[in-house]
Parts: structure tokens; C-alpha cells; sequence
């Protein structure tokens, strides 16, 4: 639980640290969209019943937005990318119910319950419409396959979460996302708690925050929920602290190997700050983080 607890706190409060632990035939509803399809943004269900929304290619500023001062040296330099080819995008974090579709056509087993503390977040994975935590990089990948797609790279995921632009994607954050604020009983002041020194798990914990049904609050731009908050999602990428500085102009892949995998999006029991739609979190890919680490699938145009 030490290990668990203190990347907890990397992930929780990145400006923080001084340093880092490091064939098939095509499927209708996955056809390309036509040019001028008013359509093209709408959900499409997939395969593991979830819905899909199209993301069309285009180029964005990748990394540290101007005027940001909570950014940390692995989000810069800020870097033109271009997305050549368009995707599907699962439009919600993948939820419960949908894992344990993928549990039962497998044979994989379910995750542990995840608890805070003592207090379990969702019994018996009672809550079907909540996203899937504790699941390893390789559980994650592994859905991803079975739903007949893969996890999105962090260009890709930063390039949906931005609305498919240079933006920050979102205006007003409550209205967006569930982070350690918003997502209890009652309204918290996340950072002052941290900075009191308090006891930061407890207060959460006792304020009964928690993960929520997924697509609950407002999507972005491009129809996609929960893009920032609710849970950490894996994405496909090993992490690079100066990736960046190298990083290709287009559809970069991450680094061709590596200790740990790329997190992105924080979670329901984060500060704002982890929010940052340029924020990169990073995990020891065998790592079970049992309460507020999930994903979301992409598909390629088929």
C-alpha cells in the first residue's frame, strides 16, 4: 500500500515533485464519415456496446499552453502536431458494465472492488455506469483489443481533449469534469486542504467523494465526456520525461520503450491543477491503482 499511496501523491500533485518515478471485414458503423456528413461527430455504438464518436485529423499545439504557470518540464516545449488520419474515440471513460462483457467473453477476471480508505466506492461493482478502475495497462490494452481498437496515443488524446484544436477544450470546469472539489457530498477547497497540511485522503474520504456515472457531465467540443476528471485514463504511449524535445510533427507514437506508461486526464480525487488538459501523469504499467485509474478505446478508420 506505501508504493500505491506514494504515486497517489505524484499523480495527485505533480507541481510538487522534484523529480518522477518514472482480417475482419469493416463494420458499418465504423465506416468513415462522408464530407459534409452532419452526422460525423454523433456517437456510433461499437462492438463492446459503447459509444464511439469520429475525430477528424487535424494539427493542434501539443504541451504547455501559453500563460500557463503550473506546468512542469515534461509538458515543454510546446510543439506543433498534426494528426494525419482520423479516429473513433470512445465517448465516455469505459464503464463497468462494459468490462464485465469483456470479462465474461474472456475468461478475465474483475479488478478488485475499489475502496478509499475503508470505504468502498462501488460495492460488488454495483454501479455499472461508473468507469472501470484498478485495471492494469495490460487489462486495458487487452480490452481494447477485444473491442476490436486500441488506447489512444497522447497526441491523439490531447488533440480530443483539446476539441480537436489548440485550446484548452473546456471554459468552465465544474460544468466539465469531477475532481476532488466537486465529486462529494459537499463542495471542498481541494488545494487549500493540501496546503493545511491536512490529512488529504481522510477529507476526502469523509466527505464520501468518489467516482461518478460516466458522461454526467457536459461533453467538449467534439461530443467526448469526461475527458478531464472522473478517472486517469491510460493511454497508449511510454512515458517520456523529454519526449517532447524529439517528439515527430506528426502522429507521434511515444518513446519506443521504457519503466513506465503515460497517464492522462486526472481524476474525481484530484486538485484542478491535475486537471490541465496538458498534464501528463505516468504509472508503472503492472501497477492495480484500485480507485481512480480507468481509459477510454480508440478505432481506426476501418
Amino acid at each position: 500500500m506505501r508504493i500505491a499511496t506514494s504515486l497517489l501523491w505524484v499523480i495527485a500533485c505533480p507541481a510538487l515533485m522534484t523529480a518522477r518515478l518514472h482480417g475482419q471485414a469493416a463494420r458499418p458503423e465504423l465506416a468513415k464519415p462522408q464530407a459534409g456528413n452532419a452526422q460525423r461527430t454523433r456517437a456510433q455504438a461499437g462492438p463492446d456496446s459503447l459509444a464511439y464518436v469520429w475525430i477528424p485529423p487535424g494539427t493542434f499545439q501539443m504541451g504547455c499552453a501559453p500563460g500557463e504557470s503550473e506546468c512542469t518540464d515534461d509538458e515543454k516545449p510546446a510543439h506543433q502536431v498534426t494528426i494525419t488520419r482520423g479516429f473513433w474515440m470512445g465517448r465516455t471513460e469505459v464503464t463497468v458494465d462494459a468490462y464485465k462483457r469483456f470479462a465474461a467473453a474472456t475468461g478475465r477476471g474483475m479488478p478488485p472492488e475499489p475502496t478509499l480508505l475503508d470505504r468502498a466506492l462501488n460495492p460488488g461493482w454495483g454501479h455499472g455506469s461508473q468507469p472501470i478502475v484498478g485495471v492494469t495497462w495490460d487489462d486495458a490494452a487487452a480490452y481494447c483489443r477485444w473491442a476490436r481498437g486500441r488506447l489512444p496515443t497522447e497526441a491523439e488524446w490531447e488533440y480530443a481533449a483539446r476539441g480537436g484544436g489548440s485550446g484548452v477544450g473546456y471554459e468552465a470546469l465544474d460544468a466539465v469534469a469531477w475532481y476532488a472539489d466537486n465529486s462529494g457530498r459537499s463542495h471542498l477547497d481541494a488545494a487549500a486542504i493540501l496546503a493545511a497540511n491536512e490529512d488529504y485522503a481522510r477529507r476526502i474520504r469523509a466527505n464520501e467523494n468518489g467516482p461518478h456515472p460516466v458522461g454526467s457531465k457536459a461533453p467538449n467540443a467534439l461530443g467526448l465526456h469526461d475527458m478531464w476528471g472522473n478517472v486517469w485514463e491510460w493511454v497508449q504511449d511510454w512515458y517520456g520525461r523529454n519526449y517532447y524535445r524529439q517528439s515527430p510533427s506528426q502522429d507521434p507514437q511515444g518513446p519506443s520503450s521504457g519503466e513506465y506508461r503515460a497517464l492522462r486526464g486526472g481524476s474525481w480525487y484530484n486538485l484542478p491543477m491535475a486537471l490541465r488538459v496538458s498534464n501528463r501523469g505516468w504509472l508503472v504499467p503492472s501497477l492495480r491503482q484500485d480507485f481512480y485509474i480507468g481509459f477510454r478505446c480508440v478505432r481506426e478508420v476501418l
